[in-house]
């Protein structure tokens, strides 16, 4: 994206993304997504206590809407797509989405040479934030842990920064590739032992890969195991996730009309949904080793999300409802970090277990409505003062 004089002007690209080519002033600084940061905070709320909120309810008796969202909120053993398995592919896409916005701030005041620099800097502590992170939650050392969030983010967001002043074709054609030579990979090559195709529990290419690459003494100390969570390979098509983002971003800052915006998010959302159902006989939907049909529907389904709070609150104008959400969403890294190295539940449980005395069923619920509150009012401090922590 070029740099943005003082009377800033984009060249928007010649596509279906951005309309006919054109040139056309903007604001000297982008516009805001209230939607974004309120759909960040959303997703991020579910991690953060969301979940142990429902659970908490849950404990209280049977009630099939609560157990029903509680489903919702435990990844899929193995195949199938929930609601919790698309929070870490909504992320991914959020982060493409707030590339081009936050080029077009920086090429303001920073040469290109600049804004690179910045976002190695950047790359660089997620990744290093993500090793922190997993080193502490699983208690040894963990250079390399792909398989949580912050590592494959700060990757497939230096990539979309490399891309990010390419053709929305080049970018498209990029994150197709991306993903087809990956399910190209998966179901024509072979390894030791495992038959091109296969994906079965721990008996996969992915599986063999991380073997291969990470040691075996790796992955018999590593607690997630059994559960099959690849790393090295199926760190690959999230990039594809993140193009999708960028793409959009860029939709959003073009020239077209509101609704014409969401009218395209939409289709693109239910496009990759039927895409990725349609070959699901093919390739199974399994969110541990990033399937293609995987990578597809959770990215449908993130888009569908987030073309509801931009429908909702960008062009409908309601926006007060979401602020509880915002107040997450602007500090979401922080939050994020501070839950994993911070327990506030044993603290919490020092004042709350006298509650089970009286209430017994109630602790659980009231455990977390209490940590939940907690984090709530630290982001509530931090936004008062502008007090947003980045990588």
């Amino acid at each position: 994206m070029a740099n943005l004089t003082s009377a800033p002007v984009i060249e928007a690209k010649s596509s279906p993304v951005a309309g006919p080519e054109r040139r056309m002033p903007v604001p000297a600084a982008p516009e805001r997504l209230g939607s974004l940061d309120a759909f960040r905070g959303f997703v991020m709320l579910w991690i953060i206590g969301g979940e142990g909120l429902m659970a908490g309810l849950a404990s209280l008796g049977h009630n099939r809407v609560i157990e029903a969202v509680v489903y919702e909120l435990n990844h899929s053993p193995w195949q199938g797509l929930r609601f919790y398995d698309c929070i870490w592919p909504s992320f991914m896409l959020m982060v493409g989405v707030s590339v081009p916005l936050s080029i077009a701030k920086r090429s303001l005041t920073q040469t290109y040479q600049q804004q690179l620099a910045h976002a190695a800097k950047r790359a660089l502590v997620l990744f290093l934030l993500g090793s922190v992170r997993e080193s502490v939650l699983l208690g040894s050392p963990y250079l390399i842990e792909l398989s949580s969030a912050l590592q494959p983010i700060a990757i497939a967001y230096f990539v979309v920064v490399l891309v990010a002043r390419k053709s929305w074709r080049f970018q498209a054609g990029l994150g197709a590739a991306i993903l087809a030579a990956y399910a190209l990979v998966l179901a024509f090559i072979r390894a030791p032992g495992i038959a091109a195709g296969s994906y079965a529990l721990n008996h996969n290419l992915v599986h063999w890969v991380d073997i291969a690459l990470l040691g075996q003494a790796h992955w018999d100390r590593w607690p997630y195991a059994n559960e099959g969570w690849g790393t090295v390979l199926s760190t690959i098509p999230t990039i594809s996730t993140t193009l999708l983002g960028l793409l959009i971003g860029e939709l959003l800052m073009s020239a077209r009309s509101k609704k014409g915006k969401a009218k395209l998010i939409g289709g693109i959302g239910l496009g990759c949904l039927a895409i990725g159902y349609g070959t699901s006989f093919l390739v199974p939907v399994v969110m541990k080793m990033w399937t293609a049909t995987y990578g597809l529907m959770s990215a449908g389904c993130a888009c569908l999300m987030l073309l509801l709070f931009y429908w909702v609150i960008d062009i409908r104008g309601y926006r007060k409802w979401a602020f509880p959400l915002t107040v997450i969403g602007m500090n979401a890294i922080f939050i994020y970090v501070f839950t994993s190295l911070v327990h506030l539940d044993a603290i919490v449980d020092v004042f709350t277990r006298e509650l089970a005395r009286f209430l017994p069923t109630s602790e659980m619920l009231f455990q977390k409505v209490v940590v939940l509150a907690v984090e709530w009012c630290i982001l509530f401090w931090m936004y008062k003062r502008r007090i947003f922590l980045k990588a």
